[in-house]
Parts: C-alpha cells; structure tokens; sequence
C-alpha cells in the first residue's frame, strides 16, 4: 500500500500539474466571458438609459437612413451657408404680405343707417315752414333758414322730415341727398334750398380692438385713411410691433401678418373701407432650446432680430459637463426660394471651430425655431457608473459599518 500509494502520488504529480493548468486556463476563459458579458450588459444599460435627447451620431444616423417619417437634411454652417440663409428674403420684408390681397376700393361718404345728419332748409318767398315772405312794404327776397333737429338715418335708409314724409337717403352723398329732399320741396315752397351735412358718422367707421392704446371706433373721411393710421389713431400698439400679430378682417375675409413687416403707404397699408375691423394681438416670437443645457426652455426675441450666438448665450450655452459642443443643432422649416414650399432643414454649428463664434452672429434666429444642444457620447457610460455607484453604495457603507 505504501508503495501503491507512493507509486499513485509520483503519477500523480503530472496530471495534478496539467489540472492546474486546464483550471487557471478555464478560469481565464471564464473571466474572458463574464468581461464580455459585462461589457455587453453594460452596452444595452447605456441604451436604456434615460436621455434628454439623441447623440450627434444618431442624429446623423437618422439622416442618412430611411427611417423616419419626417425626411430632413443636415447642412453644416459655413461661410457659404450663412451667406445664403442672409441672401434668402425673410416674409413680409420687400414683397407684399397677405393683407395686400384684400386691397379693395370703395367709397367712405355714403350715407348709411345709424348716421345722425344734420338737415337745414332755405327759402325765398313764400315759405313752408316759415309762413310768408312778403311784409307791409313788399316782396321780400333774403332767404330764411329752417334748422331741423339732428335727423338719424333709420334701419331701412331712410329719414323722415314734416311735411315731405319718408325719404330714402341711403347710399347717397350729402350732396345727392340734398337734392332728393330739394325734390320733395317742390310745390311746396318758392325755391326751397336743402343743405345736408353727417353730423355722427356711424357707418363710414372701422373698428380698431385688441392691444392698442385706445380701442374703439374710428370715423373715415374723404382723406381715406390706411391700415397704420388707424392704429396710430387708437394710440398704437401697446407692445412691440415684432411681437404683434394684425388681425384684418373684411367682409368674411380674416388675414393675420405681424405688425413689423407693414410699411407706411406700402401695398399692405391698405385703405380702409367701411366696416373694416382691425384687432392687434400680442404674439411674441419665440425659440425653444433643448438638450445639454442647465435649463429646457422657451425664450423671447424681446428686441427685433436675435442672432444664433445670441439665442445660444440666453439660453446658457452648452453645460460644459454633459455636452458635445461640436454638435449644435438648429432645426428649422426653411422655405425654398425655387419652389416656395418648407422644407425640414438641419444646420449643424461647431462650436470646437473658433471661426464658429463669427459665423452664428451672422445667423438671424426665427420664430419657433428649435436649438438641439447634442449630448456627448461619453455621458452614457458615466450615468451608468453613477447609477452603479448609488445602488452599491448602500451596501458597502453597511458592510464598513459592520466591521
């Protein structure tokens, strides 16, 4: 037996080493798979990690594929570019708005219901309202005024005077309303004169509400007043006229364009027509700032033009821990000027270029563009650390207490 197991353990002593080896390679082996295990977990744990936004990659990826309902194209911003996007006209600014197109020419002295007129009547010789005009000398020929009290123009157009009944007047001028009540004189009195005059304009008026200074109904004259004057008349617009939209309606015909891009005796300074009503309403134009910065939000032009440096400044720039200042993004519907149709556009501004700073102060931000600040691609594998770092964390603090 001593022997037998002398003999087992010299036998032994080889194969002991070869299972060492076999051991040590399979643990490495193991050690290889589970690295490659973590690796992968760790993979997928970055991807369902909870994002703000997508990366520059997939938003580069997205372009170049078929994915997507929305096709769009990025555009990096060069010199090129932004001259370009400065050549392109912005709405409004050399070429007629959308009030233009209700341009219509109509008189404003018709006499209509509702006006108040004011109604005098001469006569020589014998007289209707005034008895004779003759004295104990003889004939007298000085005319003699009769003053009727302020006459409104009923629903139906018409006045009613005594002794001459109903008189349609509506639609008429002053003067051709004199005439018609001068007709009604005759055979009534000697040469009878009507002088009429529209004491209270009613129908010859524009309404002007909304954000203005002084709302409320305007009278036109003969000097056919336009859209700004009338605003100018209500006390103007009580904000800014980049952050004002001007409701114009017509008849059954409502347009809306912002005040800014109306000029004075310009084709969308219309002339005003009777019953035009004209509302001023605040609309403030806006850009929204996503991604890797301190704070999501909507920010306010507030001044007239807003430069892609500028928006990027109020907003706090990039936060230098999480972001990729490399992948700036402006999305924005850019109208193409061969077909006139929005197309979804992309520019991309790199901010690592020093000549980047020049070129965005060039680049006039437009209402409810979109500012994307991409997320650097190292944040992933960091939020996963943490993440790691606060589900363990209680655990070895119990386990240090415990010792």
């Amino acid at each position: 037996m001593p022997v037998a197991a002398a003999l087992m353990t010299r036998k032994s002593g080889p194969d002991m080493k070869i299972a060492g080896s076999s051991s040590a390679l399979h643990c490495r082996q193991t050690k290889t798979r589970l690295a490659t295990l973590t690796l992968m977990l760790t993979l997928s744990a970055c991807a369902a990690l909870p994002s703000n936004g997508p990366t520059a990659r997939a938003v580069l990826r997205q372009a170049n594929g078929a994915n997507g309902s929305v096709k769009f194209r990025i555009v990096d911003l060069d010199l090129t570019t932004v001259n370009e996007l400065n050549g392109v006209k912005q709405p409004g600014t050399d070429t007629p708005g959308s009030i233009a197109t209700l341009a219509q020419d109509r008189r404003a002295d018709l006499i209509g219901p509702g006006d108040v007129l004011s109604i005098s009547i001469f006569e020589v010789g014998v007289s209707l309202f005034g008895g004779s005009g003759r004295d104990a000398v003889g004939f007298d020929p000085s005319a003699r005024a009769q003053n009727f009290p302020d006459t409104v123009v009923d629903a139906s157009g018409a006045i009613t005077l005594p002794y001459l009944g109903t008189i349609p007047v509506a639609n008429m001028t002053a003067a051709e309303a004199q005439g018609r009540i001068a007709a009604a004189l005759r055979g009534k009195s000697q040469d009878a004169r009507a002088l009429v005059s529209i004491k209270q304009n009613v129908s010859n008026t524009v309404f002007v509400s909304g954000a203005v200074n002084r709302p409320g109904r305007q009278p036109l004259s003969l000097a056919r007043e336009r859209l700004l004057d009338a605003i100018a008349n209500a006390g103007g617009s009580a904000n800014t006229s980049e952050d004002t939209v001007v409701r114009f309606v017509r008849g059954s015909n409502v347009v809306e364009q912002r005040l800014a891009t109306i000029r004075a005796n310009m084709p969308d300074d219309v002339v005003l027509n009777p019953g035009d009503r004209i509302e001023l309403i605040r609309s403030p134009r806006t850009y929204t700032v996503f991604g890797a910065v301190s704070k999501i939000s909507q920010v306010a032009f507030e001044t007239g033009q807003v430069s892609l440096a500028e928006a990027l400044a109020r907003s706090g720039g990039p936060n230098d821990a999480t972001a990729d200042p490399s992948a700036i993004f402006l999305f924005r519907y850019a109208v193409q000027p061969q077909t006139g149709s929005e197309e979804p556009v992309i520019y991309r501004l790199n901010l690592l270029k020093p000549e980047s700073y020049f070129l965005s102060q060039h680049v006039a931000m437009q209402d409810k563009d979109v500012i994307y600040i991409a997320n650097a691609s190292a944040n992933q594998p960091a939020k996963l650390v943490n993440v790691i770092n606060q589900l363990f964390a209680p655990f070895v603090l119990a386990r240090q207490i415990a010792r």
